[in-house]
């Protein structure tokens, strides 16, 4: 694939400075007020269902989602198609099951959920739910922050030297300190806004190129794509990404599973519910993240496909063999001829909106921690809830530089690693951990706190154990440390096992406590009776 020119290059790097000139302003415009807790978490709960909803697709189409999925669909076929659907159902489950009973239940962060049926709003209980907070966005902080050092430096086509990748994880990574400390929730959700229409916008473009490359036939798109793969029938078949065996296949259940139940719980895709007005805002804001992510997700099964037939697997792989440049390189097939007007023009629109991602979804990753550090840890576990709201404002932004910098840290030491494992880690400690707390505290009256600690750092534990020892991390030529070989556990995801266990512990957990503390789980059947109408049905 040729090197971008020296014209594309200065027209990408006015684009990104536009994007984040206009941002930046964006944010601090939007910013909140020093002491007002209600308008930094919340953002006065203001935004219409409209812009709450391409909030909340934001957030969840993360870099990681357009690049990572682009590219398994270009290199396995299939394999992307069912992990592009289950993205899409992941939030249909979240819009359904969950969605009105959190905003019903919530008020800034996750720990407000959980602590609502607590006697005495137990300190432990947020202090868990900051950890496994943490352990669900920081390897997501990681992953797109390392990704962002190769993706710049590709996407400009500087010497991919240490020193240039590690400016540009430094960039991009002060960039998200500064949305986050400033902007706030509203702030961020305007810089989500703005983010999926650029991204739905140059999709549409990029997917529309690609039927018409093909007289417009689906049918043509699949076939070139199957030769292009180099694997022909196969790229219609389940085992490409995972393999055929009789345990790849579990694995790739398991991967289905987890991806449906775990990335709409995690603690920054449910925060954005917390801002909606009411529930009927809720319901509508929901529909409209669910079509705008639907949408999304079929033009990246056209994309994908695009790439493996107008690029190749075997040019794809050789720039990246994850497959993370397949939609930055099919841009540079559709624009025409090599530093022609079009090339230039698509290439630099899709560049710009692989940046607009990269910034919009690690700010929102870096608020939802932050959140839940300053007011679960900080305001609630260690002040007891009797913090100045303008102390806690202060503290919320400083947590942001600090999140900010150890995820700048982590990335620049990890940046010749791959480092791709730690989305499915991410992924699965919130299908392991936040989705059983979540849904025992919403549905079930019995849940207690003994059952809703073993569940969140049961489950989360369990994932973490396991994805250590697992096939993904050494044992195979694939894994993050290919010349070791310390692995027991036989799956690359692990959910099958992860996503049980965080149930099981959490059912454990709350039956031992009824043996052991009747009076304490009595209360908490109270408190939830006394809030079931309120939380499931909105009623006062």
């Amino acid at each position: 694939m040729n090197a971008v020119g020296s014209g594309t290059q200065t027209i990408v790097l006015v684009l990104f400075t536009a994007l984040v000139t206009i941002t930046l302003l964006i944010c601090v415009m939007a910013g909140p007020e020093r002491d007002d807790l209600t308008n930094f978490y919340t953002g006065y709960r203001s935004l219409t269902p409209v812009k709450n909803g391409l909030a909340i697709a934001g957030d969840y189409i993360s870099a990681a989602t357009v690049l990572s999925t682009t590219g398994i669909i270009a290199l396995a076929g299939y394999d992307g198609y069912v992990l592009a659907v289950s993205t899409a159902l992941s939030l249909v489950l979240l819009m359904f099951l969950l969605a009105e009973p959190l905003r019903n239940a919530g008020r800034f962060t996750m720990g407000d959920v959980l602590v609502r049926t607590l006697p005495g709003r137990d300190r432990a209980v947020r202090v868990a739910a900051s950890v496994v907070t943490l352990a669900a966005t920081m390897p997501f902080l990681v992953v797109q922050l390392s990704g962002a050092g190769s993706l710049l430096t590709f996407i400009l086509d500087i010497p991919h030297g240490e020193g240039a990748r590690t400016a540009c994880i430094v960039i991009v990574g002060s960039l998200m300190i500064i949305y986050a400390a400033l902007g706030g929730m509203r702030g961020t959700a305007l810089l989500q806004m703005i983010k999926i229409v650029i991204l739905l916008g140059t999709s549409v473009v990029v997917a529309a190129l690609v039927l018409r490359r093909f007289d417009w036939n689906p049918q043509d798109v699949l076939r070139a794509a199957q030769h292009g793969s180099g694997t022909g029938p196969a790229f219609l078949q389940q085992g490409l990404q995972l393999g055929t065996s009789a345990v790849d296949r579990l694995d790739f259940i398991g991967l289905q599973i987890t991806v449906v139940l775990g990335v709409a719980c995690l603690p920054h895709i449910t925060m954005r519910l917390y801002s909606a007005q009411d529930v009927p805002a809720v319901r509508r804001s929901m529909s409209w993240a669910v079509g705008t992510v639907t949408t999304f997700c079929l033009l990246v099964i056209i994309v994908g496909t695009g790439a493996a037939a107008l690029v190749g697997s075997r040019s794809i792989t050789a720039v990246d063999p994850h497959g993370r440049t397949a939609l930055l390189m099919l841009s540079q097939v559709l624009g025409g001829a090599p530093d022609s007007a079009g090339v230039t023009m698509l290439y630099s629109a899709v560049a710009g909106m692989v940046f607009i991602t990269l910034l919009s979804s690690v700010a929102g990753m870096t608020l939802a921690a932050a959140s839940s550090l300053a007011h679960d840890l900080f305001a609630h576990a260690v002040r007891r809830g009797q913090e100045e709201p303008q102390t806690e404002m202060t503290v919320a932004a400083w947590t942001s530089v600090a999140v900010g910098t150890v995820a700048i840290a982590l990335s620049t030491l990890v940046q010749d690693w791959d480092v791709g494992v730690l989305t499915t880690l991410a992924v699965c400690v919130g299908a392991s951990a936040v989705a059983p707390a979540l849904t025992y505290s919403l549905f079930w009256k019995g849940f207690t706190r003994t059952g809703l600690l073993a569940s969140l750092y049961g489950g989360a534990a369990c994932a973490v154990v396991l994805m250590v020892f697992s096939k993904a991390v050494s044992g195979t030529p694939s894994a993050v440390f290919p010349n070791a070989d310390f692995h027991w556990f036989p799956m690359q995801s692990t959910g099958l096992v992860s996503i049980p266990f965080g149930y099981l512990a959490g059912w454990l957990g709350s039956r031992l406590d009824h043996r052991r503390r009747a009076a304490d789980s009595s209360r908490s059947r109270q408190l939830y009776e006394q809030g079931e109408a309120r939380l499931l049905a909105a009623a006062e």
